[in-house]
C-alpha cells in the first residue's frame, strides 16, 4: 500500500461556487500560474506518485453550497485517477480542508473521531496554560485534525490521523518587533496544537492501535531561532519516542549533513527561494515491521523527479509542498502476540 500527504496549495480557488473545477487561464493562487496550468499539474503530480490513499492538506471548501468530497471525485474523474473516493472529518473556516482521497480497491476509510478525557475530539476545545500565568487557556484547532479508520482489502486495519498545524509565520506584521511577538505567539499556540495532537496519540498506542499520522505541521527540530525558548518543537512533541519518520529523526541527529526539505518558497525582501521540511508521515511500531519505505518527491532532491522535466515543472507548478509517500507492506505487520500493536 502507498500512502501520501501532499498539501496543495489552495487547491479551492480552482473550483467555482458550485464545486465546479476551472480549466481557464485566469490566475490560480499560486504567483503566475493560472487554473488550468496548477490543475495539470496537479492531476500529473497525482498520476505519477499513484498512491492508494493521499491525505489532501489544503483541500477544496466545504460550507453551505460547496462540497469537499464532490469537488475532489470531479477533480478525480477529470484528472483519470483510480482514487476516486474521499472522506474527511470536521470541516472548518479556512476555506483550507483536511480530507483524504482514496482507491476504494485497495481500502475503505471512515471518520472515526475519538473523545477522551486525555484529549477531547479535535472539533472541540483543550485546556491549557499558554502564557504561563497559572490560568488554564482554551486551546482550538483553526483546522481540526481528521481522525479516520482504514481497512485494507489485504492486512489489519489502523488509525490514520491527517493535521495542518498553525503556522508560526507573522503574517501582518508592520515592525521587526511585531514580527518577533507574533512568531512567539504563534508557536505556543502551535505548539499547544501539537500537545493534543500528542494527546490523542497517546490514546490510540495504549489502546494498542497500529496508527499512521500525517499532514503539514508547519514546524521541524531546529527550524527557526524561536525554539530555543519553548525547549523543543511541534514535530518532536508529537513522534516522541514511539513513532517513526526517517526525515524527522535525521534532523534531531548532530552535524547533520543533506537535510531532506518538502516545501519551497520565495522571499521576496530577499529575492531568493528558501526550503523547509515541513511534511511528516510517521508510523506506529508494528508498522515499522511493513517494510516501510518514504519518499519525499522533490523536483531537485530526488534524482528520479530531477530526471524526469515534466515531473518537475509539474512539481513546481502544482504547490510550494511537494508530496511525501509511504510504502507499505501490511502483510508483513507484526501480530499481537509477537508484541505489535494491532487491535483496534
Amino acid at each position: 500500500m502507498r500512502l501520501s500527504t501532499y498539501n496543495i496549495e489552495w487547491f479551492e480557488a480552482l473550483f467555482d461556487a458550485q464545486d465546479q473545477l476551472q480549466l481557464d487561464s485566469a490566475p490560480s493562487a499560486r504567483h503566475e500560474i493560472s487554473r488550468g496550468a496548477q490543475a495539470e499539474a496537479i492531476a500529473d503530480v497525482l498520476r505519477a506518485i499513484d498512491a492508494d490513499g493521499i491525505v489532501i492538506i489544503e483541500a477544496p471548501n466545504s460550507g453551505k453550497h460547496q462540497s469537499t468530497e464532490r469537488a475532489l471525485v470531479r477533480f478525480a474523474e477529470w484528472a483519470g485517477l483510480r482514487t476516486r473516493d474521499v472522506v474527511m472529518g470536521f470541516a472548518n473556516d479556512t476555506r483550507q480542508e483536511i480530507a483524504f482521497l482514496f482507491d476504494s480497491n485497495v481500502m475503505t476509510a471512515e471518520h472515526a473521531p475519538l473523545d477522551t478525557a486525555r484529549a477531547p475530539r479535535f472539533d472541540g476545545t483543550f485546556e491549557m496554560d499558554l502564557d504561563v500565568d497559572a490560568k488554564a487557556d482554551l486551546v482550538r484547532f483553526s483546522k481540526p485534525p481528521m481522525e479516520l479508520l482504514v481497512t485494507p482489502r489485504t492486512g489489519p486495519p489502523f488509525h490514520l490521523i491527517g493535521a495542518h498545524l498553525k503556522s508560526k509565520a507573522p503574517h501582518g506584521a508592520r515592525t521587526p518587533e511585531e514580527a518577533r511577538a507574533m512568531s512567539i505567539a504563534n508557536r505556543r499556540k502551535q505548539l499547544a496544537q501539537a500537545v493534543w495532537l500528542r494527546a490523542r496519540v497517546e490514546d490510540r498506542l495504549e489502546a494498542g492501535a497500529p496508527l499512521v499520522v500525517m499532514g503539514d505541521l508547519n514546524d521541524g527540530p531546529g527550524l527557526d531561532a524561536y525554539e530555543a525558548l519553548f525547549g523543543r518543537s511541534s514535530v518532536e512533541i508529537i513522534m516522541g519516542q514511539e513513532l517513526f519518520d526517517p526525515h524527522a529523526r535525521h534532523l534531531l541527529r548532530p552535524n547533520q549533513q543533506g537535510l531532506p526539505t518538502s516545501a519551497r518558497f520565495y522571499n521576496h525582501l530577499e529575492g531568493r527561494y528558501f526550503q523547509a521540511l515541513l511534511d511528516y508521515i510517521m508510523i506506529s511500531p508494528s508498522l515499522q515491521a511493513c517494510a516501510p519505505r518514504w519518499r519525499i518527491w522533490h523536483p531537485f532532491e530526488d534524482a528520479a523527479c530531477y530526471g524526469t522535466p515534466s515531473l518537475c515543472h509539474a512539481l513546481l507548478t502544482a504547490s510550494d509542498h511537494f508530496p511525501v509517500t509511504l510504502d507499505l507492506d501490511l502483510t508483513r505487520a507484526s501480530r499481537p502476540e509477537d508484541g505489535g500493536d494491532l487491535q483496534i
